[in-house]
């Protein structure tokens, strides 16, 4: 649990604040083009380097690759003084495939750490721990724009964040990406029950076998089922940060908002990681009972989002200092106008936590390999990021806010048939070291078919229970 909560607070002080300043709608400015086509070269790097991020982990270890991966985010969030002072985005922009970089690394050893190092009956806490504290990121950094716009009122709407909080966000990000360094390798972590989470057949690996590892994921069918729901996983934020927050509300509410949406996301968790822990019922039943709850609760959302959509076309920009939302631009002292807006953008938040916390179990559950995991981690996260790429440029290039909502409610139900499949054939337990388990199609059937086999590949000398 210790490497869990340390790759946590790395992912709190880093990715963490830069969601939260993602969640302000344009990273705190006004006009959100400069900051959606930045997010649009992040995610176009985080697509091959979420895929080979597993690869990377795996031949160069944890601790010095998250530090360095850290750090661009600092670069990135440093771009905006720059900005501030020269309103030239050029510089902002050309972080974003740095950051990209950074991020794909850093994702895929969180989610091997995140996954690999439980126990099959702790991973749902496992999760709910990293997504908890991850997320408390997003809550202070929301607190701090708040906190330094609050007297300026109403007429704060037209204001970007002032480089003081910019300079926090930066000196935040560094402090996390050196909290890396307190990791520990694979190789010297051992479980709650004295079992290895490296084994020693999986100690060593190099390019040519990584290379093909990395092959093998785009001929293995059950990691193509899930690509949908990758795809659609990050593509919801665009519209949630930039046409919803940030077109709606003035910029200290936005702040507040982003408060709130990390908060619930942190309550959500916990709940969630309660039915995927839940051994009276089997894995199988979890899954299912999981991903039901979240297609009715994701579908509500955007049914209540398109009525809030229904009364405004755009939020402000360089030439609208306003929204034409009825009324303006929305502060939080406005309580009968802010308060359904406000909470659904807290709903908002919850879903993202389900969505996520079902993702990363449901990868889980196919096995308990750590260097597979690396890879398994990084290919959701780059194939995330290619839906990123388009979401984030359907903002920028100004397409009409309904359409968004449009798209993303689409593609929510679209990737729905395919990951229901993937749930109905959870089997009960994990291998931990994929090379020895008989088929990959093992994964999908139930284990009482398997027992044996397991229990042999549990006896064996080779790797250590």
């Amino acid at each position: 649990m210790a490497q869990v909560v340390i790759i946590s607070f790395v992912c709190f002080l880093c990715p963490g604040m830069f969601n939260a300043l993602s969640a302000m709608g344009g990273a705190g400015q006004v006009d959100r083009t400069v900051s959606s086509n930045t997010n649009t070269g992040i995610y176009c790097s985080f697509i091959v380097f979420g895929i080979i991020g597993g690869a990377i982990v795996n031949l160069l270890g944890i601790r010095w690759t998250i530090c360095v991966s850290g750090l661009t985010y600092a670069l990135n969030s440093s771009s905006y003084i720059y900005y501030n002072h020269t309103r030239d985005g050029t510089f902002s922009v050309a972080t974003g495939p740095v950051l990209g970089i950074g991020a794909g690394i850093l994702w895929s050893a969180q989610g091997m750490v995140m996954m690999a190092y439980p126990l099959e009956h702790q991973k749902g806490r496992f999760i709910s721990v990293f997504w908890v504290i991850f997320n408390l990121g997003g809550v202070i950094g929301g607190i701090v724009p708040f906190v330094i716009n609050y007297k300026q009122g109403k007429g704060s709407d037209a204001i970007p964040l002032p480089d003081s909080c910019y300079i926090v966000f930066v000196g935040l990000q560094a402090a996390g990406a050196l909290c890396a360094l307190l990791l520990s390798p694979p190789t010297r972590v051992v479980r709650s029950d004295g079992s290895h989470v490296v084994i020693d057949a999986l100690r060593y690996t190099n390019v040519r076998h990584e290379t093909m590892e990395l092959c093998k994921l785009f001929a293995n069918p059950w990691i193509l089922l899930l690509a949908p729901m990758s795809l659609g996983s990050n593509f919801f934020y665009s519209y949630q940060y930039g046409p919803y927050n940030g077109a709606l509300f003035t910029l200290r509410t936005r702040g507040l908002n982003s408060m709130l949406y990390w908060a619930s996301q942190m309550v959500m968790a916990y709940i969630v990681s309660l039915l995927h822990d839940r051994e009276s019922l089997s894995r199988k039943k979890r899954g299912i009972i999981s991903l039901t709850v979240l297609a009715v609760v994701t579908n509500v959302m955007w049914g209540l989002t398109l009525a809030v959509q229904l009364r405004y076309t755009r939020g402000p920009d360089d030439t609208h200092p306003s929204s034409d939302y009825p009324g303006g631009l929305i502060d939080f002292t406005e309580s009968s106008r802010a308060a359904g807006p406000m909470l659904l953008y807290c709903f908002m938040g919850a879903v993202d936590a389900h969505y996520q916390s079902f993702a990363y179990w449901l990868i889980g559950t196919m096995t308990n390999d750590p260097q597979m995991l690396a890879r398994y981690a990084g290919f959701y996260k780059g194939i995330q990021s290619l839906g990123a790429v388009v979401a984030w440029q359907l903002d920028a290039q100004k397409v009409a806010l309904m359409a968004q909502l449009v798209v993303n409610w689409v593609l929510f139900n679209l990737v729905l048939p395919f990951t229901f499949f993937v749930a109905w054939r959870i089997k009960a337990h994990s291998y931990d070291c994929m090379d020895m388990a008989p088929d990959v199609d093992d994964w999908l059937v139930d284990a009482t078919d398997n027992s044996n086999k397991l229990d042999n590949l549990r006896r064996a000398s080779v790797y250590e229970i």
